[in-house]
């Protein structure tokens, strides 16, 4: 069986309500690891957006639905809730996680998303990859965070969400 390695770009996606109270999942692999929702692309054609509104999905239950699609259910949320940052950090790959990577790949390119979604959202763990979720201020969030860029990303946050995400 040839090993799939996962590829060394992926989103960070900073969901956050208009208060900026910023949601954080704790890791199933690494209790006591709390963290943004993030993931690598699944092929190299995936979009960044494409990566960012799996990712979401996978691990939250939110949609983020198609530009002009109506929101039918609770768990939607407008296409322009979502906004590239265009923010980037490359950042050393933590040695636990390396062998999911290509041997010799040591670095990851991850791009900041937001998402700003209404107070009430239901939101629906991936229990293979989340223990548990919090709502927290931001400057709280960031705290919490176990990697220093997410943590960084969490704190752009203010200066951020007046472009609507």
């Amino acid at each position: 069986m040839t090993q799939i390695y996962k590829i060394p770009e992926s989103v960070l996606v900073v969901i956050h309500t208009d208060d900026m109270q910023v949601l954080l999942l704790e890791r199933a692999d690494r209790p006591g690891f709390w963290q943004s929702v993030t993931g690598s692309k699944d092929t190299p054609e995936e979009s960044l957006h494409e990566t960012a509104v799996r990712e979401v999905q996978e691990e939250t239950g939110i949609v983020v639905a198609a530009s002009g699609s109506p929101l039918v259910t609770a768990h939607m949320v407008a296409a322009d809730c979502l906004c590239d940052w265009h923010l980037s950090n490359v950042y050393e790959i933590y040695p636990v996680w390396r062998h999911r990577y290509a041997p010799g790949v040591t670095r990851n390119t991850e791009h900041v998303f937001g998402l700003r979604v209404p107070r009430a959202t239901p939101v629906r763990l991936a229990p293979r990859e989340h223990l548990n979720m919090v709502w927290l201020p931001y400057r709280e969030a960031a705290d919490r965070c176990f990697s220093a860029s997410n943590a960084e990303a969490i704190l752009q946050l203010p200066a951020h969400r007046q472009t609507g995400a």
